[in-house]
């Protein structure tokens, strides 16, 4: 649902209203602390956003709101102030906050610092092969982030316990239940970037591939997905134009047979029968006696 469809309707607008009436400055720069841009001089907008956030649970008609926890503080501000209005205070769910593939915080606008759910083998495979890992240092390293928030949790459902497993070429396999081990092997460097991300990328792609299936299977799905995520425009290759400029440039005419020319640039290249008679007459080997 586009928020164009329902924000832009007196309605919301008018509870926007309602709510700038009733949430002080401070409670709405806290709400966005971590979300919006901070500074001294902040543009209204970013105090109505917290605002704006808490009222599309009531114009989504949603029971549970998700997000990550950098969130937490719009979360808290929707329970307050939503039921103010005479509206019903929703759930919300929170998850932590990944490290991406390449540093720092995982980036929608970045792709190589995440793996979508439709990222075929291929793309897992380049991803984590290009992956940020320093060795021997644990923090915001995104790929045993995901071993720590997606495998381990996940590999309940194949093993009934966490267990994730790390092939080497020269040694024995290294099999960990749990990311503390892993961590303290990865600073020690008996756990090293070479071998790990090799094994998150088999790891990955065996966890995507059942729903991958499942997609390819649907039609229903990827016209879903179409509508969600258009494919950008084709752009027209523009046509070269012909230049047809310059000194040099060869002119529009057409050399008769006896001398004079016709076309479009005739007054250009034509130096008339006088000249041209001259021209030849200067032309003429003389005889020598």
């Amino acid at each position: 649902m586009l928020g164009s469809s329902y924000e832009l309707t007196p309605e919301y607008m008018m509870d926007v209203l309602r709510l700038a009436s009733i949430t002080s400055e401070r409670d709405a720069k806290k709400a966005g602390a971590e979300v919006v841009k901070q500074s001294e001089s902040a543009p209204l907008s970013g105090l109505l956003y917290p605002l704006m956030q808490a009222l599309d649970e009531q114009y989504l008609d949603v029971d549970v709101q998700f997000g990550g926890v950098d969130q937490r503080k719009i979360f808290a501000l929707a329970k307050e102030v939503l039921p103010k209005l005479g509206y019903k205070e929703r759930a919300h769910l929170m998850n932590p906050m990944v490290p991406g593939l390449q540093g720092g915080k995982m980036s929608a606008s970045d792709p190589d610092s995440k793996i979508d759910v439709l990222d075929n083998p291929d793309a897992v495979k380049r991803k984590l092969k290009k992956a940020h890992a320093v060795p021997k240092v644990v923090e915001e390293n995104g790929v045993l982030s995901f071993v720590e928030y997606v495998l381990l949790p996940a590999s309940r459902l194949r093993f009934g316990d966490p267990k994730f497993v790390v092939e080497r070429r020269d040694a024995e396999p290294l099999e960990y239940t749990n990311i503390a081990q892993m961590q303290e092997d990865y600073r020690n460097d008996v756990l090293m970037p070479q071998d790990l991300k090799p094994a998150v990328t088999a790891a990955l792609n065996t966890l995507l591939k059942p729903v991958q299936d499942e997609f390819e299977a649907s039609k229903a799905w990827q016209e879903i997905e179409t509508k969600a995520y258009p494919p950008p425009p084709v752009e027209k290759k523009k046509e070269k134009k012909k230049k047809d400029k310059g000194t040099f440039h060869p002119k529009k005419v057409e050399a008769k047979p006896d001398g004079h020319v016709e076309g479009k640039d005739k007054a250009a290249v034509d130096v008339g029968a006088e000249s041209g008679a001259k021209t030849m007459e200067n032309l003429t080997l003389e005889e020598t006696t």
